[in-house]
């Protein structure tokens, strides 16, 4: 596969999104996307600048005034990829010093920015957790993807009381079930799915990323790293009407399988704040939290060679390694994916967590 295989569409628009005009793309010399497990995705866009009667033609235009909406889809081969659905939010202008030099910089962060634009103070009584979420979510224009919970306090119990955006509660819902938050682009530009659930690492792993096999090898870099004080076991307390002392939850069953042969051993012991007051079914999964959220005790770095590759490597999925030794070959979650796309080339950087050493399998996928 050659470059001339990899194809971008970039979408904008302040309502409905529309293929960015020619002069545009014309203007285009870099473009770099992350997305993120957790964090909401980013985009950075470089265009050169051109002047028309005194002023800058592209800022003319408003293609890029916030909030105008961007969206950028990949194509490579047969395979179509949306790489994210964003808000501009920034441009900056570097004037040059020579005429022709003039650059100008656009970033934005992915569709889940509007939902943390509006700070709020209401309460949502008689509902289940994830009621409220996917009312929350609703609002947006987002597809929910959310988990079902079955604890639906009355006014006497208790009173759900979003005190911040509607972002900021969601995720303090997410942390309250042991659960994660993240919005995920959808197969066409402008549509998005909100995920609200556990962090539940399954499914069929990517292709492989190869390294130190000769013609097969697809990445560029690697980098190891092994943190044996990650891990650790958290001692939650609560303590109940009818009893004079406090009583210690176990842990929830996690959800997630381990992908890894020797997970590495807890070291550590916390003690999770602001435990005494809660139910032991909530105790349960805040331990549960607290362990998931500190599991991934190793940690890989790298840079992918996407053409040798032949597809885009996705974040929030699992992924296959091999060429590694017995110690750090197998599959790997996808935490963190930078996508670099100029002129010419195209590269990712990666990030991949799991939680020790050894491969479950003796066999990876290659395609």
């Amino acid at each position: 596969m050659n470059i001339s295989s990899v194809r971008m569409q970039l979408y904008l628009g302040s309502r409905a999104l529309q293929p960015a005009p020619a002069e545009v793309v014309d203007a285009l010399v870099s473009l770099e996307v992350t997305n993120n497990d957790r964090e909401r995705d980013g985009f950075q866009l470089s265009f050169t600048l051109g002047k028309h009667q005194q002023e800058y033609r592209l800022l003319q235009r408003g293609y890029f005034d916030p909030p105008n909406q961007l969206s950028v889809e990949l194509l490579i081969g047969a395979r179509r990829q949306v790489l994210i659905d964003g808000i501009i939010t920034n441009h900056q202008i570097n004037p040059g010093q020579r005429p022709g030099q003039a650059t100008l910089s656009v970033t934005g962060e992915d569709v889940s920015l509007r939902m943390d634009l509006d700070e709020k103070r209401t309460n949502h009584p008689n509902q289940a957790d994830s009621t409220i979420v996917e009312a929350l979510i609703g609002a947006y224009n987002l597809t929910p993807d959310v988990t079902s919970t079955d604890d639906t306090p009355s006014e006497n119990q208790r009173l759900p009381s979003q005190q911040g955006s509607d972002l900021a509660y969601i995720r303090q819902l997410a942390d309250r079930n042991g659960f994660i938050f993240h919005i995920e682009p959808g197969d066409t530009p402008g549509t998005s799915v909100a995920y609200w659930g556990p962090d539940v690492r399954q499914g069929t792993p990517q292709p492989a990323l190869t390294a130190n096999m000769g013609p097969h090898t697809n990445v560029e870099s690697l980098s190891f790293s092994f943190d044996a004080l990650k891990p650790v076991e958290p001692l939650v307390e609560i303590q109940e009407s009818d009893k004079d002392t406090a009583t210690q939850i176990a842990p929830r069953s996690s959800t997630r399988q381990p992908l890894c042969a020797q997970p590495a051993r807890a070291l550590r012991h916390t003690l999770p704040p602001n435990t005494a007051g809660l139910s032991s079914g909530r105790a349960g999964a805040r331990a549960a939290a607290e362990i998931a959220r500190s599991l991934d005790a190793v940690n890989v770095s790298g840079e992918l060679d996407v053409l040798r590759y032949g597809r885009v490597l996705r974040a929030r999925r699992l992924v296959d390694l091999r060429g590694v030794g017995q110690a750090y070959s197998g599959s790997y979650y996808v935490k963190q994916v930078t996508h670099t796309l100029r002129k010419g080339t195209y590269t990712q950087r990666f990030t991949l967590l799991r939680e020790g050493q050894g491969s479950l399998s003796r066999t990876v996928r290659l395609a």
